[in-house]
């Protein structure tokens, strides 16, 4: 059987269990095996380029000791994703680059949400390497710790509020910009009354495909 590595490059468990739990209707009786894991050398979330930068080398050195058939970065700024594409020859997906490639196809723009303020400066990075940051109508930065995003309830409201007002920008779809936001998406999507992308999901069906 095909195996997905799903990697999720934050050392917070929680996250991971969040993660495998928003994968959970990807796992096919006779499709490939998710498996999702932890880097315990990353920091407890990846707040700014320094957090960015220090996944890299960990991250590349996990890629080269699991076999896999493919493998998906499991953190909505992608990082490291060129480095981790240099030291295998299997498919790296970057969660962030699949959740903009599901949004363009479902509608000409889409907004994000973001966890803080400097996770704009790398998500813009990615748009611009994509050649996509036209199609943004906005991005809206919750200012919160992972902690808060994995509480059932303490981000609720905020991540509600963000994606309407995504969605008044002119949003036709919203991304949410963080793993640890997975388990709101149903929610939020109701509420916002636009469609809302959870980027391990839009990692996870484009892996199938191939």
């Amino acid at each position: 059987m095909a195996r997905i590595l799903v990697v999720n490059p934050n050392s917070s468990v929680a996250c991971s269990d969040g993660i495998s739990a928003a994968l959970a209707q990807f796992r096919l009786p006779s499709g490939p095996r998710f498996d999702v894991v932890t880097l315990r050398e990353g920091p407890p979330a990846i707040y700014d380029w320094r957090d960015w930068h220090s996944v890299v080398e960990p991250l590349c050195r996990l890629i080269e000791r699991e076999p896999a058939d493919a493998y998906v970065i499991a953190c909505a700024s992608d990082p490291g994703i060129e480095a981790a594409r240099g030291v295998t020859r299997q498919p790296v997906f970057g969660v962030f680059r699949s959740a903009v490639a599901v949004a363009v196809a479902r509608a000409e723009r889409f907004g994000v949400l973001a966890i803080v303020e400097a996770s704009k400066a790398r998500h813009l990075a990615a748009l611009r390497a994509m050649g996509l940051e036209s199609r943004l109508a906005a991005e809206v930065a919750l200012n919160v710790t992972m902690d808060t995003l994995l509480d059932p309830d303490a981000a609720r409201s905020r991540l509600i509020e963000a994606a309407r007002a995504c969605a008044a920008a002119g949003a036709g779809t919203v991304i949410l910009g963080c793993t640890g936001m997975a388990h709101h998406r149903a929610v939020v999507e109701d509420a916002a009354g636009v469609p809302v992308i959870e980027p391990c999901q839009a990692a996870a069906a484009i892996a199938l495909s191939l």
